[in-house]
């Protein structure tokens, strides 16, 4: 604990952000790091509780409050505030694969939990800024020449196939390969990273980030494979047959997320002008990285009307992203009602918050069109087409009622209303795995559309040698889940492999 009285002393301090006005601008960051004597002030609030619920992981409420990976985050940011770098990059790296990732997108489970959150520590400000001091740390560690390729010293014979270069299938492959063994990561997309490459917008986190990651593992020994579509059927020349990596490999690990969307199931959803939202965000970000959007290859949703289905992290991502192309205006709508700005009672610390959030999306749209974009207890029940191209939908009002013992979303009878529309983006989760995936290798898919495990905890399929991790295991979850299950995986096969493992 570097400070007793630190928590007292100074005030939390979030990065700052460039105004909304400005930074729909341009597609880049636009979160400014503090400067060092502020950041170690910020490390000087951690309290090095008896009992640090940041790390903990514990569900409540059905519920996960805490750091999935158990982030040493008291011992680094006492090394933080102290000014030994070094020790807190290591104490940072020996529990997080990629900090680097998760202190720019992670929705810090970490500072929910803080104890400064909690409201009951005298003078307190809040939590402590876990996030942003977990990305200054990593920051500075590259910048100081600290993070350096880890070659093993001794390898074995054993060769690992990870098919999927997410969050998960990364960190599979990079504790795996620090372990000795060879592997292999086979992606089906032109660059590594999954989601993180393809889904989340690059102002959010810029794709440099991740080729910087992806240059340091390749110079560990990792290698990849790219346009490698294991298991789909085609003669495009990226078709990969599972046979081949079940007869070639010791150990596979499918890593293939979670990426069949939920639809729309209403009239008119078959009309020109209906996407899903991971589609849409994909195309933007291959042409601002292969033309900085100059070669068209992209949704042009410049003087459209949008409609964005789903209030979650995607449907926020596709408001700033429609706002930076020029839209005429950004509708979200969400069937949940508008959460509370203030924990409920029935919600208590250290509890998650079940509070409102207007993300930066939102707030943009609220900065450009000044009005929230989100409707909430709302959801589309027709689509209006013209000449095939959509040009409005029939919204609904719906709530959740309890009907039978059942609980069930219902219409509110004469809630409908019409609103114009050029574009509809759906981004209301997603309901398990690509089929093909699993029928390659001939696993057993569970009842959420994931492939079946023995326990959510083991990550052994039914087919032998054949193991899974994140989104493809437990559903669509979040980044951080997705590094905690990669890394767990890893040690998993490792047990198959050598008859135990010291990882």
């Amino acid at each position: 604990m570097g400070r007793d009285n630190g928590f007292m002393i100074f005030g939390r301090r979030e990065n700052p952000s460039v105004e909304a006005l400005e930074r729909i601008k341009s597609f880049k960051e636009f979160h400014a790091i503090l400067n060092e004597d502020e950041r170690k002030n910020q490390a000087a609030r951690c309290m090095s509780c008896g009992m640090p619920m940041c790390q903990s992981a514990i569900r409540l409420g059905g519920m996960v409050t805490g750091c999935p990976l158990h982030n040493l985050i008291p011992e680094w940011n006492d090394a933080l505030f102290n000014g030994e770098f070094e020790t807190a990059a290591k104490r940072l790296m020996a529990t997080s694969s990629f900090p680097e990732f998760t202190g720019r997108v992670c929705p810090a489970l970490c500072e929910k939990a803080c104890n400064l959150s909690s409201g009951k520590c005298g003078g307190a400000d809040g939590a402590v800024t876990v996030h942003d001091n977990e990305l200054f740390i990593i920051e500075k560690a590259f910048s100081l020449g600290l993070v350096k390729p880890r070659i093993p010293k001794i390898r074995t014979d054993k060769k690992i196939a990870v098919v999927g270069a997410g969050p998960a299938g990364l960190a599979v492959a990079d504790i795996l390969n620090r372990r000795g063994h060879n592997v292999t990561v086979f992606e089906r997309e032109d660059k590594a990273g999954g989601l993180l490459m393809y889904g989340i917008p690059n102002m959010k986190l810029d794709k440099s980030v991740i080729e910087r990651r992806i240059k340091l593992m390749e110079d560990e020994g990792v290698r990849f494979v790219f346009n490698a579509d294991v298991g789909a059927l085609g003669n495009d020349g990226k078709s990969l047959e599972a046979e081949k990596l079940l007869s070639n490999f010791d150990a596979i690990a499918l890593c293939c997320g979670a990426k069949k969307p939920r639809s729309l199931s209403v009239p008119g959803a078959d009309s020109n002008g209906v996407m899903f939202a991971v589609d849409f965000l994909k195309s933007v970000t291959k042409s601002l990285l292969a033309s900085n959007l100059t070669d068209g290859q992209f949704f042009d949703v410049k003087g459209k009307r949008v409609i964005v289905v789903g209030g979650g992290d995607t449907g926020n991502d596709c408001t700033g992203t429609c706002i930076r192309l020029g839209a005429e205006n950004v509708t979200q709508l969400e069937m949940m009602p508008c959460p509370p700005e203030e924990r409920a009672k029935n919600n208590p610390w250290p509890q998650w918050p079940k509070v409102l959030k207007t993300d930066y999306g939102q707030q943009e749209a609220i900065a450009l069109w000044k009005k929230d974009p989100r409707i909430y207890e709302t959801t589309i029940k027709e689509i209006y087409a013209k000449d095939g191209n959509v040009c409005g939908v029939k919204t609904v009002q719906v709530e959740f009622k309890t009907i039978d013992g059942k609980r069930q979303l219902v219409e509110k009878e004469g809630s409908e209303q019409e609103l114009k529309a050029d574009l509809i983006l759906i981004a209301a989760g997603f309901v398990g795995a690509e089929d093909y995936s699993a029928r390659a290798f001939g696993t057993d898919v569970g009842p959420r559309g994931t492939l079946a495990t023995e326990s959510p905890e083991k990550y052994a399929t039914s087919v032998p040698k054949v193991f899974t991790a994140g989104d493809m295991h437990r559903g669509q979850s979040l980044v951080v889940w997705a590094i905690c299950e990669g890394r767990e995986c890893a040690k998993e096969i490792d047990r198959y492999l050598m008859g135990y493992s010291n990882l």
